[in-house]
């Protein structure tokens, strides 16, 4: 049997009910069957409200953390090792309302990995996501970088 936080729509069902994700307001609507991509939405309420009545910043870095190296080791496989190994994030305007990022791993990023790890080597790859409102306007940009590499053999 799969262990149902190796599917998409397991793990996006566990990160839904899980309760820093649930008592924030974060939703994933969607990680593409593939693990190419994924979709998440922070809805504004009375529990992720700062002092001025919008988005709290650790929200917003929130609904954005996990994701790219989700994406990355699921689609690298079991022959790789992924950890999160920085992140920045710039506030651009304030989230009045709900906010939406996407997430797209792209093959050619994943054969820029594959190529880096290939010899042994470890890749520090950076990615970047928009946390944007309703409307398109750029509530916040957060950068990821990961730590990549080969297992190495037993």
């Amino acid at each position: 049997m799969t262990n149902p936080l190796r599917t998409p729509k397991g793990l996006s069902r566990a990160l839904n009910w899980y309760p820093p994700y649930r008592f924030a307001g974060i939703r994933v609507l969607e990680i593409a069957e593939d693990w190419s991509s994924a979709r998440v939405r922070l809805k504004l309420g009375r529990l992720n409200r700062n002092y001025f009545g919008t988005q709290f910043g650790g929200s917003l870095y929130s609904m954005s953390d996990p994701f790219w190296c989700l994406l990355a080791v699921n689609r690298l496989g079991r022959d790789y090792v992924v950890w999160d190994k920085a992140a920045e994030i710039e506030f651009v305007s304030p989230g009045r309302g709900d906010v939406y990022t996407e997430f797209t791993l792209t093959g050619d990023r994943l054969e820029e990995i594959r190529a880096a790890t290939a010899d042994g080597s470890k890749a520090l790859p950076w990615f970047e996501s928009t946390v944007t409102a309703a409307d398109g306007t750029v509530v916040a940009r957060v950068r990821k970088q990961l730590y990549v590499r080969r297992k190495r053999d037993r």
